[in-house]
């Protein structure tokens, strides 16, 4: 096959497809027109998020037998669309999930036990014990929402923690394991001290933090978000902080990232973001929960295998 890659990934990824005999054609930071006038020449089509590929997109490409996204999110691609076109889409959440789930915990710790802030004023010669005061993971319960590769790889880490993992997954049933236990949304806004959000973005989820679901949980709430920015709606979670029935947040996502999730732009034109921060109760992060150097091969290794399983 001729495969056309146009976002950066490892090489592990061409060198497993020419191995196989395909041929891999990398062409990064073109302009869509660039890539619309060329993509009717594969049969393949490898992604990360820079791109769309929607209807104009998936029609020019007349030989395309899969679209593969190099991550896990596929809201950059209308999988529906392309698969009524008998387009294979792939993706590759198993090679970054144990990256995610470890940054979800140690994002966890850095607001339990005040490190972001402690951090800030031992640099400044600043000596405060009583001020800093943490709070123990042991004894409370994370409620995980989405139990797919990320959220399973996120509660297998909390096991050593003393903690009570709870799981609601719309779309799966008979999933409690050693990590967690699968339950009704309802016993989550009962029981829940930390909420881990690990759904795809869709129709269905975005937006769906907000102040009504907020106010659904008995007990104030800690909320981390690993998964896509537009999820949570910043206007009414900094309403849910100011308020206190959210406790504090770890964000690594936001609704307001560029499709490539490279940036947020001029940061002055949300107030909202400017509240969170400067916030000590919230901990930030630039979309790198799911980066590191094991994931970036693994990502990859992923997706050139299940490319080469399926064709």
């Amino acid at each position: 096959m001729k495969i056309l890659i146009v976002d950066k990934v490892h090489n592990v990824l061409e060198n497993n497809l020419r191995g196989k005999g395909h041929h891999t054609h990398t062409l990064l930071k073109r302009s869509r027109e660039e890539y619309l006038k060329i993509i009717g020449d594969y049969d393949g089509l490898v992604v990360r998020s820079s791109l769309k590929i929607d209807r104009e997109f998936i029609d020019a490409g007349k030989r395309l037998k899969f679209i593969a996204r190099v991550g896990a999110g596929m809201e950059n691609i209308d999988t529906e669309y392309a698969q009524n076109k008998g387009i294979r889409c792939l993706n590759s959440p198993e090679g970054n999930r144990s990256a995610v789930a470890e940054h979800a915990v140690g994002m966890l710790l850095m607001l339990f036990r005040n490190m972001r802030m402690a951090d800030e004023q031992i640099r400044k010669g600043i000596w405060k014990r009583e001020e800093n005061r943490g709070i123990e993971l042991e004894g409370k319960t994370v409620g995980i929402i989405g139990y797919g590769n990320m959220g399973g790889a996120f509660a297998k880490r909390l096991s050593g923690f003393g903690l009570r993992v709870l799981s609601y997954d719309k779309y799966k049933n008979d999933y409690t394991d050693a990590y967690t236990q699968e339950c009704e949304m309802s016993e989550l806004f009962q029981e829940c001290d930390i909420v881990s959000i690990h759904t795809p973005l869709t129709a269905e989820t975005k937006g769906m933090v907000n102040t009504a679901w907020i106010n659904k949980f008995e007990k104030d709430i800690y909320l981390i978000n690993t998964a896509r920015g537009p999820i949570v709606n910043t206007d009414e979670l900094v309403e849910g902080l100011k308020s206190g029935k959210v406790a504090g947040a770890c964000l690594d996502v936001l609704e307001y990232e560029s499709l490539g999730f490279e940036n947020i732009g001029n940061t002055n034109r949300w107030p909202a973001f400017n509240y969170l921060r400067n916030c000590q109760r919230v901990v930030l992060s630039p979309h790198i929960a799911g980066l590191t150097k094991e994931s970036n091969y693994k990502l990859a290794k992923v997706i050139a295998d299940k490319i080469l399983s399926d064709f």
